[in-house]
């Protein structure tokens, strides 16, 4: 299978368990504990296999990168707008994790 789409199982995991972290209420909720779990060593097995074929610090940029994207995305949705200083580190994301990409020789 395409490592791409590894990373892309990691990431949709990681953004659910991070995203269920709040509903755990500190893990004393035992259900939202076992999901958060579930997902986050879903997260850490396809990251694995992503990074059979894409160097490790360009698969966990990206994996790091698209999360903190998506969960302050999904927040905003939820109602809780970042601020300014929030939204341009998020575009310095963005931007170091295509340098990132353009400057890895295995991937050309």
């Amino acid at each position: 299978m395409n490592s791409y789409f590894y990373l892309i199982l990691a990431i949709i995991c990681e953004v659910i368990a991070t995203s269920l972290l709040p509903v755990t209420m500190g893990f004393s909720r035992i259900i939202p504990s076992i999901a958060c779990g579930i997902g986050y060593a879903g997260a850490f097995y396809f990251l694995s296999l992503a990074s059979v074929s894409i160097p490790t610090h360009v698969a966990y940029a990206i994996w790091c990168g698209a999360g903190i994207v998506l969960i302050t995305l999904i927040g905003m949705f939820l109602g809780k707008m970042p601020n300014l200083d929030t939204l341009f580190g998020m575009i310095l994301i963005v931007i170091g994790v295509a340098l990132i990409n353009m400057n890895s020789p295995s991937l050309h």
